[in-house]
């Protein structure tokens, strides 16, 4: 971590945030982590992408693994699985590199396309540091799914940008407070890696109150 970012979020939430906000105060404020089959695929998958021996050149196109990004306006910080600067006269200059470039973020995923947009609010996320840090406009950056084998276009339009401020925004103010939201049974808690420590059935157990005021009226 970079002097400065001792405070700053993880890009990498965003996408738990967006998925079940307790999910994320319990991951990145109490510091509890689960394991299960698709989170071992996943951290398997990002550890091979994230080497940054494995970056290369080819002809008009730079690809970067494992970059560090970070924005002081977002009070955020991360690592980029891959970046693409392509060659283009539109683009930004790059030290020890001739010419201008493009830059194209890409965020690699083990599974498939979701039915939610939480993978694409994180790959914005990604974008806008990268927007501050080299001072550019980036448009689009792609998401690579393990299943499919391919990539799949995300264009960074206003709405979206829009979301990833104000998710932030909410994250911000509850790391600051400590606050972690109550648990909400949905079907998405089957498949949560953290449902055996975040106990979704508890949200509709009957409370204390009531267990004593029903043992005291009977007979």
């Amino acid at each position: 971590m970079n002097e400065g970012e001792e405070d700053y979020l993880l890009i990498s939430g965003l996408q738990h945030f967006a998925f079940c906000r307790r999910q994320w105060a319990l991951i990145y404020l109490e510091q509890q982590w689960a394991e299960n089959e698709r989170t071992a695929e996943g951290e398997i998958m990002h550890r091979r992408v994230h080497d940054p021996s494995a970056s290369e050149m080819r002809t008009d196109t730079l690809q970067i693994r494992g970059l560090r990004v970070r924005s002081d306006k977002l009070h955020v910080t991360g690592t980029c699985d891959v970046v693409e600067f392509h060659r283009d006269d539109r683009g930004v200059s790059l030290a020890g590199h001739r010419g201008k470039w493009i830059p194209l973020p890409i965020e690699y995923k083990r599974g498939h396309p979701k039915l939610d947009h939480s993978d694409e609010l994180q790959l914005c996320a990604q974008a806008m540091c990268l927007e501050e840090m080299l001072c550019c406009t980036i448009r689009s950056g792609c998401l690579y799914y393990g299943e499919t084998h391919r990539r799949e276009a995300v264009e960074f339009t206003g709405l979206l940008r829009d979301e990833v401020t104000q998710d932030l925004q909410e994250m911000n103010r509850l790391y600051q407070q400590g606050y972690t939201p109550k648990a909400k049974k949905t079907a998405a808690c089957h498949n949560c890696s953290m449902k055996d420590t975040c106990l979704p059935e508890l949200e509709r157990a009957p409370s204390a109150r009531w267990y004593i005021k029903r043992r005291l009226e009977d007979p």
